[in-house]
């Protein structure tokens, strides 16, 4: 047999295997795109064009998308998408901290059992004292500490395996079915959220309103003069750092520049804030006299704060996580070493060995981070808020579904996803040429 007929004949079998794949994907995917991409410039409207009402579908060329770019609702709608990815940075944050605590390996776990059992078995006492002493929320109260408890017992006996577990067992669960058990846990009246804050805040208006009249005007100006000490401080550590860094070789100072930069912004970004924060001082004395817990879905300006908590939560255990042990497991051990013996702690071993090996991780899921971000929000407004309250938590994923499925303007919708797509086809290329040059140096 000729060898290409052979090699024709291997072709026809892998194709034939491929088929009911490269079907599924023409049917399914492939052509809705392109029936999509066409809808965006027509009028398709269900109420106006169905079986019952026989208009013609109309061209009407780009007015599907100026119509959009000058509407109000899409730029709050969009927004609300840029708001929630907001909650992106401390996402990615948790989940290399996550990361570092389950990476490590205890030495002696069974000398390391004892006490963490000792805790666990301490915590369930103090607990079942509590609730036999009558104390308000005690039902809660005992659960937790029984959840810590077994935690505990379950750490002591399987290792860091069972704490990995448990902080991936969130993305194993429906995700409707979190998200109504977090509407639960944020109502206003019977959630336990409220019932953990409203004790704290009881006591922070007791003792304000028991503080003399004049200490908040006293507090604002002890924190503004904080601000000016870090300010002076931090510079004049950059400066000295700066000119330190400009005695090493020609080819370093570059880079020297570019931390000395990076350390002044941190140092101005702490000093900002931390005066922002003293401006707001007098008014928060002013109104933490009556401090309630926020009605958290139903408030306009709580309301996406509750879903970020949310989603913060859920992404601390996520594929994040997973990607950043693996990536951990491949740095290698001996340059730990040698900076450990050099004398170099564990922040310094950080910050010059183990992060910079993280930075092609970081950049991809900084990538898909983004990118989730912008097609993201819609599985949680639709379940907890219904896009509101007066639409602070319609994004827009959830604009797409309401006008391509609630109102019937298809045309409209089709318009509003290769909007999106556009936005995220335009981020992802800069992240990719700004970011792609810093985790390769």
């Amino acid at each position: 047999m000729k060898p290409s007929s052979v090699s024709f004949r291997a072709l026809v079998v892998g194709l034939a295997f491929l088929l009911p794949n490269i079907l599924g994907f023409l049917t399914f995917t492939l052509a809705p795109l392109f029936v999509s991409l066409a809808m965006a410039f027509t009028n398709w409207d269900l109420r106006l064009h169905n079986m019952f009402n026989g208009g013609e579908i109309k061209f009407v060329g780009l007015a599907n998308f100026q119509r959009l770019l000058t509407l109000p609702d899409f730029w709050q709608y969009f927004g609300n998408t840029l708001f929630l990815m907001l909650g992106i940075p401390f996402s990615i944050a948790a989940s290399l901290l996550t990361a570092l605590l389950l990476s490590h390996q205890p030495k002696s776990p069974r000398r390391q059992a004892i006490p963490i059992i000792l805790a666990g078995t301490g915590l369930s006492a103090g607990c079942g004292l509590l609730v036999a002493a009558g104390t308000a929320g005690s039902a809660f109260s005992l659960l937790i500490a029984g959840l810590f408890t077994l935690m505990f017992l379950g750490g002591a006996s399987v290792g860091t395996g069972f704490y990995r577990t448990i902080y991936y067992l969130p993305n194993f669960t429906a995700g409707v079915a979190t998200f109504l058990l977090w509407k639960k846990m944020y109502d206003p009246q019977t959630g336990p959220v409220n019932a953990a804050i409203q004790p704290a805040l009881d006591r922070i208006s007791a003792l304000v309103t028991s503080a003399p009249s004049h200490s908040g005007t006293t507090l604002s100006w002890l924190m503004a003069g904080m601000s000016a000490v870090i300010l002076f401080v931090g510079m004049r550590l950059v400066a000295a750092r700066h000119a330190f860094d400009r005695t090493d070789y020609r080819p370093h100072r570059h880079q020297a520049a570019k931390r000395s930069v990076w350390r002044a912004g941190f140092v101005l970004a702490i000093a900002a804030g931390v005066f922002l924060l003293s401006r707001e001082t007098p008014g928060f004395f002013a109104a933490a006299g009556g401090l309630k817990t926020p009605n958290w879905l139903t408030d306009y300006h709580w309301a996406k704060p509750a879903l970020m908590i949310m989603g913060f939560w859920a992404s601390i255990g996520s594929n994040n996580m997973l990607l950043y042990l693996a990536a951990l497991g491949n740095v290698p051990k001996e340059l730990q070493e040698a900076a450990s013996i050099d004398g170099a702690g564990p922040l310094q071993r950080f910050v010059s060995i183990t992060w910079p090996q993280l930075a092609p991780v970081t950049f991809f899921i900084i990538i898909m981070s983004v990118i989730s971000g912008l097609q993201g929000g819609f599985e949680m407004a639709r379940t907890m808020t219904q896009g509101g309250p007066g639409g602070a938590t319609t994004t827009l994923s959830y604009f797409v579904f309401s006008e391509g499925f609630t109102t019937g303007r298809l045309g409209y919708a089709s318009a509003i996803a290769w909007t999106l797509f556009a936005f995220v086809f335009a981020v992802t290329l800069l992240n990719w040429k700004f970011g792609n040059r810093a985790a390769n140096e």
